[in-house]
């Protein structure tokens, strides 16, 4: 069975309406190409790239835009070194790369969020689903510092940052995906849910962390746990991994992880 790019497309997209300025798009490659191979990534980085040659995938879908900005816009990188021996490797390799950031956003539960709950191994705490966040209750209570060294054992990570007080016993907290940390979001969050802790991505650190460190000022419990934004998202396309795999067994389907951007010096 020869299945093409389009083909695949037309799987992630069935009964998902896309917003008029999505930036779902092929960025690089062409509908009709016959696919040998996928690659699922949460960032289409050179060593991704590298990778889905060495596998024989000839597809990558990833969350994120190869090209370092939201719309991924190239005429900006026209002759910067780094986008061109990049995009060398992906023509030469006859690569196609699909952007799958609204689409999977949109699955009912938001794709994303279900992987990165998956992955912490909450499925059973989640209390309810809104749109931008979780929100979970943990049967014990349990203090930031231990739910920090759990999210960093399970999703293999060196360091998360903490605002607040380590040791304060949390018993609700929220998860929120990606740049899905700022005030606007968190904050109504922690008064309407009565929250103890807010277990986010990134956000401007200047709003969330910053409120969080007035409200220990005042005595409140309240605490903050930041992932970043790649290790916040990237369980989300390893399970969208796991279930093309299952949907497309005539092709080798696999999910390749990075190590953080970000070392701590």
């Amino acid at each position: 069975m020869n299945i093409t790019v389009q083909d695949i497309v037309l799987h992630l997209t069935d009964h998902i309406e896309l917003p008029e300025n999505t930036v779902d798009q092929l960025i690089t490659g062409s509908l009709d190409r016959k696919v040998t191979g996928i690659i699922l990534a949460f960032m289409p980085t050179h060593y991704v790239i590298e990778q889905a040659i060495k596998h024989g995938a000839n597809l990558i879908i990833a969350h994120e835009s190869p090209f370092y900005n939201h719309h991924s816009h190239t005429d900006w990188l026209a002759s910067d070194p780094v986008y061109m021996d990049k995009r060398k490797l992906i023509d030469e390799a006859g690569i196609s790369i699909y952007r799958c950031h609204d689409i999977i956003h949109r699955f009912q539960p938001d794709g994303i969020t279900e992987g990165l709950i998956q992955a912490l191994g909450w499925s059973s705490y989640v209390e309810q689903q809104q749109p931008e966040a979780d929100i979970i209750t943990l049967p014990e209570g349990q203090s930031v510092q231990a739910i920090a060294h759990h999210v960093k054992n399970c999703l293999g990570i060196d360091y998360v940052r903490v605002a607040g007080n380590a040791d304060l016993v949390c018993k609700r907290a929220a998860v929120l995906v990606g740049f899905r940390g700022n005030g606007p979001v968190t904050i109504p969050l922690i008064q309407n849910k009565q929250l103890d802790l807010i277990i986010a991505g990134e956000g401007f650190e200047w709003e969330t962390p910053e409120y969080i460190r007035d409200a220990v000022q005042q005595g409140k419990s309240k605490a903050l746990i930041m992932l970043g934004h790649a290790e916040s998202e990237a369980s989300g396309m390893k399970l969208l991994a796991d279930r093309l795999a299952k949907q497309f067994t005539e092709l080798s389907v696999h999910f390749v992880g990075e190590r953080p951007v970000y070392t701590v010096i």
